[in-house]
């Protein structure tokens, strides 16, 4: 029986999820992924910082926080042709989407025009493409749509209770206001959260409501594992169970299961182990590269090795049709 698609969970509920011993949670996970997806198949992406460093925003965990004494140093946009090196790069490695990202608080609609341009670009080559550039107008979204983009990332990090302990200089509601702008252009929503920075398992729960409240569920729900920057304020942070980094992804998976649910930044954190028990949980989806803006990531030719121990396949082509969803029920 296919599971009914909900957007009315409660904060207490997800804690059940959570809750479960680690074997029946898995196995309801895995046991829906079965119902939605091929589960040994992998869908890939790319991203590449296309301008880095000097942000505004106070982020705890950025390294490229102008308010953050890392040793980053800010480069300005990159060009198109550089960019499209990369994406090539990318498609011969059998990434099915690139991904742009851009150390912005929100961009100005000049620089919006360029990377309009790097989309058009991007998509002459026949890949999907994806942007994160911060905050986005109701206007600048929809002339990203015009511009044949395909998915926005707009990540909410964490709980809205947890919020303002990592960040102070843009409110909760303007990533929900963004995200809201994003999806009436009629573009595909790419958000989800980072876990490990101090946050608690009633975030973590509190996180995933909001996600799958929305009035569609996003696309694309990466979930990060909190890669410790030196002279950021969350270096030094408590390292988290990695078996609750599990149990995090397969409740992911059970509220949002039409979702392709993403292992992101840390990666190079997690053993073969750790991560096939990830995919056994419901993720479908990596970044794939040795570079995620300005972390590591694993290797391409490890991720091949373990893809294929593993038994698992890349997706080859993009499904284009999006079934319907259900009414939004905001916990705010």
């Amino acid at each position: 029986m296919t599971a009914q698609i909900r957007h009315d969970w409660s904060i207490e509920e997800v804690e059940q999820l959570l809750n479960l011993p680690f074997n029946d949670l898995l196995y309801r996970a895995q046991t829906l992924h079965r119902e939605y997806f091929d589960p040994n198949r992998i869908q890939v992406s790319t991203l590449l910082s296309i301008k880095t460093g000097a942000c505004p925003e106070d982020c705890g965990y950025c390294s490229q926080s102008a308010r953050n004494s890392t040793d980053l140093e800010p480069e300005r946009l990159l060009p198109v042709d550089e960019v499209l090196a990369s994406a090539q790069a990318a498609k011969a490695q059998g990434a099915t989407r690139f991904c742009m990202g851009a150390a912005w608080r929100n961009p100005t609609d000049t620089n919006l025009r360029k990377v309009a341009d790097m989309v058009r670009a991007v998509k002459d080559m026949g890949m999907e493409t994806c942007l994160t550039l911060g905050m986005l107008t109701r206007e600048q979204a929809r002339s990203l749509k015009e511009a044949g983009l395909d998915y926005y990332n707009h990540n909410l990090d964490t709980s809205p209770e947890f919020y303002g302990e990592v960040i102070t200089t843009r409110t909760y509601e303007d990533r929900l206001q963004t995200l809201d702008h994003v999806r009436q252009a009629g573009l595909n929503v790419c958000s989800g959260g980072i876990l490990g920075m101090g946050e608690s398992r009633r975030d973590r729960a509190s996180m995933l409501c909001q996600l799958s409240n929305l009035p569609s569920h996003p696309e694309s729900v990466p979930i990060n594992l909190l890669v410790q920057v030196e002279g950021t304020p969350l270096f030094g942070a408590e390292a988290l169970d990695p078996l609750e980094f599990v149990r995090t992804v397969a409740a992911a998976r059970i509220m949002m299961p039409r979702s392709h649910v993403r292992l992101s930044a840390g990666r190079t954190e997690m053993s073969d182990e750790l991560q096939a028990l990830c995919f056994l949980a419901g993720a479908n989806s990596l970044f794939y590269g040795e570079r995620l803006l300005t972390t590591d990531n694993p290797e391409t030719d490890r991720d091949k090795a373990l893809f294929q121990r593993l038994g698992l396949s890349m997706e080859q082509h993009v499904e284009t049709e999006k079934p319907p969803q259900g009414r939004a029920c905001y916990r705010v």
